[in-house]
């Protein structure tokens, strides 16, 4: 299935009325999508754009300027060898051979049983603590070979299910914001007031 289920259609919906114009929900709907499937099809790109009034290649256009969404299937388990320069001085290409022979696939690959997608990642930002990965964007560091062995052993054996939810899932806590409690969505083209932090000039003041 790739477009949304009847629950997450509920939650898009909820998520759009955030917003003063449907538009603006477009990056969270495509987290959405993402935490539903494991990755974005054409099919929910479609749903997506008619949800929020917007084209297709408008959804696509903005979530491929973001590395964070993928747009063909990844496996469960999304495993990213940072190979910049901290890392690479510090053996990042030692991480990156060791997983492509346990895993028995190349940079850009996923295993057969669809459980892990290996990629080699641009900097991660954490140089002080390199050589680095993430697993579904959940850092490991200072890691080795062997740690690395060992990591992709609890994946396949599920030692860390409890740990490391599957990929696409943004968040363990899903954000609620009761009707009672909203701020209220406002377009701003209908809110002609200054902003709450303009001072008031006062008469007479010079």
């Amino acid at each position: 299935m790739s477009r949304f289920s009847p629950e997450n259609l509920t939650l898009a919906r909820e998520i759009i009325g955030r917003y003063p114009r449907p538009k603006s929900a477009l990056i969270p709907l495509l987290h959405l999508s993402q935490e539903q499937e494991g990755w974005i099809s054409e099919e929910a790109m479609r749903e997506i754009a008619e949800l929020v009034g917007v084209t297709p290649a408008e959804v696509r256009g903005t979530g491929t300027f973001y590395e964070m969404f993928h747009f063909e299937p990844i496996g469960r388990y999304l495993l990213n060898i940072c190979g910049t320069m901290s890392c690479a001085l510090m053996g990042a290409g030692d991480l990156l051979h060791a997983a492509e022979e346990e895993l028995g696939i190349r940079a850009g690959g996923t295993t057969p049983d669809g459980l892990i997608t290996l990629h080699r990642a641009e900097c991660q930002a954490a140089c002080t603590e390199a050589p680095c990965l993430q697993v579904n964007y959940r850092y490991r560091f200072r890691v080795t070979p062997d740690g690395v062995r060992e990591l992709i052993g609890d994946l396949r054996s599920g030692a860390l299910a409890g740990e490391i939810p599957p990929h696409g899932t943004l968040a363990t806590v899903r954000q609620h914001i009761p009707a009672d409690r909203a701020v209220g969505a406002v377009d701003p083209d209908e809110d002609t007031s200054p902003p709450s932090w303009v001072p008031v000039s006062v008469e007479g003041a010079s």
